[in-house]
């Protein structure tokens, strides 16, 4: 009996380790140009999503940004101020990353596969963009962490 509770015990204290490694990520992060802020979150289906948060300049012409570089006709008039960037990515613990997730560029109106890490500092999240499933080939960038939305 005592085995099996200190069984338990140990399962329940090892699943949360695991939900809270996971669930560092969720937050506001400072995009590497500063011009950005996107708010990582969790959603009900258990991955991780994020969005346009803040802007430095959330107006073009006096009128609020628009996704002018979507692809898509019908998209070219989303705002990009709360534009979902990040989208549907799971955490692998044994790589320590998010991954099978995709980045959206509205500087170019293309997706990308991407994942997600953290190097030495959970205060700077690594991120890469990649084509065609192959990791290598793709760029970087880097966001700060921040302690609360901008406004």
């Amino acid at each position: 009996m005592k085995k099996l509770l200190l069984f338990l015990a140990l399962m329940i204290t090892g699943s949360s380790f695991l939900f809270s490694q996971a669930d560092k990520i969720l937050g506001f992060w400072l995009t590497e140009n500063d011009s950005s802020q996107v708010e990582i979150y969790k959603a009900e289906d258990g991955k991780y999503y994020g969005r346009i948060s803040w802007l430095e300049e959330p107006n073009e012409d006096g009128k609020p940004k628009m996704d002018t570089e979507n692809p898509d006709e019908s998209l070219k008039s989303r705002p990009i101020m709360g534009l979902k960037l990040l989208q549907g990515f799971e955490y692998n613990q044994k790589d320590q990353e998010w991954e099978d997730g995709t980045i959206y560029d509205p500087d170019n109106g293309k997706t990308y596969d991407c994942y997600m890490w953290f190097e030495d500092d959970s205060n700077v999240l690594k991120i890469k963009g990649f084509v065609l499933g192959m990791r290598f080939l793709g760029r970087s960038t880097t966001w700060k962490r921040e302690n609360d939305r901008n406004l």
